[in-house]
């Protein structure tokens, strides 16, 4: 049963630019819990052996493309983690810095990976009810808020972010 408990309703937010190390991926991520284990995977035991993870990193997953107008083979994520600019990255790990802007933010207890699109769904409803207007020039993203094994019955909580107009 799929179950989306929202924490607070989704309002309108301006949100920063974030520097951030990045994993990017091509291809159906959709449900895919294995390609978001291995890219946090890589990206984590880069941080970890050089000590760059704390109380303040900020752990993401960054969405480029709208699954429903884009090939599943084409869909373009990155993992990413906030990052201070002076840190040099190497091999796959990227850096960057996230635009920020006008975005539509809800925050979402979900109780397990299957929730995800759900609750992206319940944005994009909110957003056509609300007569607001999608930007497709600047990535969505999740933030996230706790690591679901620590979590005593396991749930993911998250703010999920659409970039509006």
């Amino acid at each position: 049963m799929i179950n989306v408990e929202l924490i607070n309703k989704p309002e309108i937010k301006e949100l920063g630019e974030r520097n951030v190390a990045y994993v990017s991926f091509v291809g159906n991520y959709m449900g895919n819990v294995q390609v978001f284990k291995e890219l946090f995977g890589k990206l984590c035991g880069w941080a970890s052996s050089k000590q760059l993870i704390n109380n303040e990193t900020i752990f993401m997953s960054v969405y480029h493309d709208d699954p429903h107008t884009t090939p599943p083979d084409k869909l373009k994520l990155d993992v990413c983690m906030t990052l201070k600019e002076n840190v040099e990255v190497e091999n796959e790990i990227k850096k960057k810095t996230l635009p920020g802007g006008k975005y539509v933010v809800m925050r979402v207890e979900l109780f397990g990976p299957e929730e995800y699109g759900p609750a992206w769904n319940k944005v994009v409803e909110w957003i056509k009810e609300n007569n607001k207007e999608i930007d497709m020039s600047r990535p969505s993203y999740e933030i996230y808020l706790n690591r679901p094994e620590e979590h005593p019955e396991h749930h993911h909580i998250l703010d999920v972010c659409m970039a509006v107009k």
